[in-house]
């Protein structure tokens, strides 16, 4: 299995998803989303991306376009777990547990979940095969995964999100890659179930082999250049604090100066991952403005603390060019901050 590189001292890395390119698209099959999953990995790497990721062409879903297929990938699969979501189940998840970007559950779960047909091996495999070299993979959080379902067995959120959470850890041995990522998008608008949701995540990050990078991804969501979630990261410092994880990777570009404050309280055992691109703006960053913001950062926490750079989420919103572009200047601002 290829290494993550160990100089320069910051590395670039991004998020997870990448604008499914339009001949994928319009004729989807296995060998082009193979052949499309080349092409990301190759961009990337032409940009000079540290640790690219397999852009996650595969759980693209037209018809949820609202979460890039981040939660029903995860979901159907799963046994358990019922698609048939009909008037009256839209009308109950909107009752008991409303959210602000979904009018009705990715699903209902009618008994105890199990794996199903969910297989992220084979997909980390089709990845592992075609990407030249050291790669990170991603895996929904087991606390956003619940946050989007009707329970009609548990009856009890807690005991929903640890049984999704033991099903996802149960995916993460053998899993060929340098580094396994962990979404999280919900927690910054309910710093409330901050210890649930470490707990879960714990599971699927202890999962993890020796030797594979572990990273929790967390913003406050998007749609369509919209932050989805409110609050901040000073809440959230003790959870933070309590993942099982070797580096965060945080929104920071689309967030106000004060955020950065918060960064001084994350344990020093876990490294730093900056946004220093934003993804909710068409605007490409210019290298002093990429430089600048890490400048900003390493100035609240001393240098040497910020390990890793990257875009605050996901690049699926974007146009490729833009994205693209986006990178480019994201690896050329590290450069001109550290003056290679």
């Amino acid at each position: 299995m290829h290494k993550i590189p160990s100089k320069p001292r910051i590395l670039t890395t991004t998020v997870g998803s990448y604008p499914v390119p339009d001949w994928l698209a319009a004729l989807p099959s296995e060998q082009a989303v193979i052949d499309a999953t080349r092409v990301v990995f190759d961009i990337q790497r032409q940009c000079g991306i540290d640790l690219p990721t397999d852009g996650e062409l595969y759980r693209f879903d037209v018809n949820h376009p609202d979460t890039n297929g981040m939660i029903e990938y995860f979901i159907r699969p799963m046994a358990g777990i019922s698609s048939v979501v009909g008037r009256s189940v839209t009308d109950e998840f909107s009752r008991h547990h409303p959210m602000g970007f979904r009018r009705k559950p990715a699903g209902v779960v009618t008994g105890k979940l199990g794996e199903g047909s969910l297989n992220l091996l084979a997909d980390c495999q089709r990845a592992a095969a075609v990407s030249g070299g050291a790669f990170k993979f991603t895996v929904t959080s087991p606390y956003m995964l619940a946050r989007t379902l009707l329970d009609h067995h548990y009856g009890n959120f807690d005991q929903l999100t640890m049984a999704l959470g033991e099903v996802l850890a149960a995916q993460m041995p053998g899993l060929p890659t340098a580094c396994i990522q962990v979404d999280e998008a919900n927690i910054p608008g309910n710093p409330a179930d901050a210890p649930l949701a470490a707990a879960s995540m714990n599971l699927v990050l202890d999962a993890i082999d020796k030797g594979v990078e572990r990273a929790v991804h967390f913003c406050f969501g998007n749609y369509g250049g919209q932050t989805i979630q409110k609050g901040n990261w000073k809440a959230l410092t003790d959870f933070l604090n309590a993942l099982h994880t070797d580096h965060l990777v945080l929104e920071l570009a689309h967030r106000p100066a004060s955020d950065l404050n918060a960064l001084r309280d994350i344990d020093a055992k876990i490294d730093l991952g900056i946004g220093v691109v934003d993804i909710k703006v068409n605007h490409i960053e210019t290298p002093d403005e990429i430089a600048a913001r890490i400048a900003a950062v390493e100035k609240k926490v001393s240098e040497g603390r910020v390990r890793w750079l990257h875009p605050d989420c996901g690049f699926w919103m974007l146009k490729r060019s833009i994205a693209d572009r986006k990178m480019e200047a994201l690896v050329r601002g590290r450069d001109l901050y550290l003056g290679l």
